[in-house]
Order: structure tokens, then C-alpha cells, then sequence
């Protein structure tokens, strides 16, 4: 596995461990079976010091035994998908009763700010931004159930989609504005996407959601000088109402998300498993002798 995660264990005199764990993308599923399921992987990651920064990262998850909070974040997983983010909260919170249960927005750095680290430490102010490409009402990549992407809507008559494997578009600045003038037109956005963005230019405002981390968001507001800028969370729908051209197609966001989440968790233990007996085979298979 090339996706990485930190994992942070704060014990109860207020001490903390540092692990990680190259099962980043669907961290949140490793979540839905609490507390001590949680704590009895930690003897199969790696406990290396190591902090990943906002590049390296792709996900992370803070365990706090004294004070009972869980933080956690990730790029990928059914806590950034439309359908599935309020379920697998749900399900979260219900097998951690008693914890408070929150997403970090800003990635790595507040796992450090929790523990009383500096914050700066991980972020990678000076890495070059990589714009998300628009992509065009037919392209395949919107043709699945979840496929993702950013929404973009200006004023009340423009709608552009972009890919969401790239930097979040609002961190380009008001350079962003130029790059739209050439952007393939949506008429209307009904996809299940996983962040948005809108533009008012005529007032001078932009809201903006994510459902997935985007490292250094406290610097949004600077880069849009002159602007304001509200940061709406994971709030999809104050942009539905902002902006009648967004409009995601209608989903059952309670049982069948439900039994989703809970059928990708299901698959998920099925493979870690067959990964962990993989391991204790390699580990305690007998050297063969070499030839010659």
C-alpha cells in the first residue's frame, strides 16, 4: 500500500505515540468498530517518529484516551463521498459512544496543534500548487455513481466541474478567474461531486465546502485579496441554495447509504486480514538455502 496515514495514540497521562500506516484511503472504515478495535491494530503499524507533511499525507486519525475525542481526516474514502459522509459519521459516533467525534479540515497540522506541537512543522508552504484540470460535460471520468470532482459556479448563470485529484481550485487565488473565462460550461451540475465553490464577482464574495482535507485552508482568505470569503465546511448545501445550477441528483442518504459503508467496511477487514496472514507468512517461513 503507497497511501500513507499517521496514527496518534495520546495516552491518558497526556503522553503520545506516534505510528503510520500505508492503509491511508478508507481510514474512516477502520473506524466503525470503536475504540479498542482501533487500539489493538496499533501493534501491526509502524512506530517511527515520523510526522508526514501536507504532500506525504493522505489521511489521519487521533485517538485522545483521557480527554475521549477521535479527530481524524482523509483524501479519500466514504467520508468525502456525497452519498456516504453523513452514514459513516453515524455509524462512527454510534461505535464510539461517549467521544466527541470530529473532522480536521486542515489535515496533519492540527493532529501537532492537538498534541502542542507547532502546526508549521508539517505544512509545505513553498510546494507548487497544482491546478485541476475542467473537464467537460461527457467525460468519462463523471460517469460513476461517486465520481467526485469540484463544482464551480459563478454568479447565477455558470457552472464548471473540475477534478478533484488535484489542489483544491480555490487555493489559485483570483487567478482561478482567468482560468474559467476558457472552462467547459455545465448548464447544471446534478453529479455527486465532493467540494465546490461560489463565485460572486459582482459582490466581491466566495463560499466554498470540501468533503475531503485540504492542507493550509486558514490561508484561503489571502489568497482572494479584497474578497469575501466564507469557508462553509462540508456544507453542500448552503451552495445548493446559493446557486440553483448545482443541484445533485436525489440519493438515499440513510439506509442504503448505511448498508454501503457498512458492506465497504466488510471488504476492507476481509483484506486487511488476508494482508496480516500474508505478513506472518513472510516472517515465519523458513529461509530456503541458496543454491551453489
Amino acid at each position: 500500500m503507497g497511501d500513507r496515514a499517521n496514527v496518534i495514540v495520546v495516552r491518558e497521562d497526556g503522553t503520545h505515540e506516534l505510528y503510520r500506516t500505508g492503509w491511508a484511503v478508507g481510514i474512516d472504515l477502520d473506524l466503525l468498530d470503536g475504540p479498542a478495535t482501533a487500539l489493538a491494530m496499533l501493534p501491526e503499524l509502524r512506530q517511527d517518529g515520523w510526522w508526514l507533511d501536507d504532500t506525504m499525507t493522505q489521511g489521519g486519525v487521533l485517538l485522545d484516551l483521557g480527554r475521549q475525542v477521535l479527530l481524524f481526516f482523509a483524501w479519500e474514502g466514504p467520508s468525502t463521498e456525497l452519498r456516504h459522509r453523513a452514514a459513516t459519521f453515524e455509524l462512527i459516533r454510534a461505535a464510539w459512544p461517549g467521544w466527541e467525534v470530529r473532522w480536521l479540515y486542515d489535515g496533519t497540522a492540527e493532529l501537532r496543534e492537538h498534541v502542542g506541537l507547532d502546526p508549521e512543522y508539517v505544512r509545505c508552504r513553498d510546494a507548487d500548487l497544482s491546478p485541476a484540470p475542467f473537464l467537460a460535460p461527457d467525460d468519462e471520468d463523471l460517469a460513476r455513481p461517486d465520481p467526485g470532482g469540484v463544482v464551480i459556479t459563478v454568479g447565477a448563470d455558470r457552472v464548471h466541474v473540475a477534478s478533484d485529484a488535484f489542489d483544491h481550485p480555490v487555493r489559485e487565488g483570483v487567478s482561478l478567474l482567468d482560468r474559467l473565462a476558457d472552462a467547459p460550461g455545465h448548464g447544471v451540475c446534478r453529479l455527486h461531486v465532493n467540494s465546490g465553490i461560489h463565485l460572486d464577482p459582482a459582490r466581491r464574495r466566495l463560499g466554498w465546502w470540501s468533503l475531503y482535507s485540504s492542507p493550509q485552508v486558514h490561508r484561503v482568505p489571502e489568497l482572494w485579496p479584497g474578497w469575501t470569503v466564507e469557508s462553509w465546511q462540508d456544507d453542500w448545501e448552503r451552495h445548493v441554495r446559493a446557486c440553483g445550477r448545482f443541484s445533485p441528483a436525489p440519493f438515499d442518504a440513510e439506509e442504503a447509504a448505511r448498508d454501503a459503508v457498512l458492506a465497504a467496511a466488510g471488504e476492507r477487514r476481509v483484506a486487511r486480514a488476508a494482508h496480516r496472514a500474508q505478513v506472518t507468512h513472510l516472517r515465519t517461513e523458513p529461509a530456503r538455502p541458496q543454491e551453489g
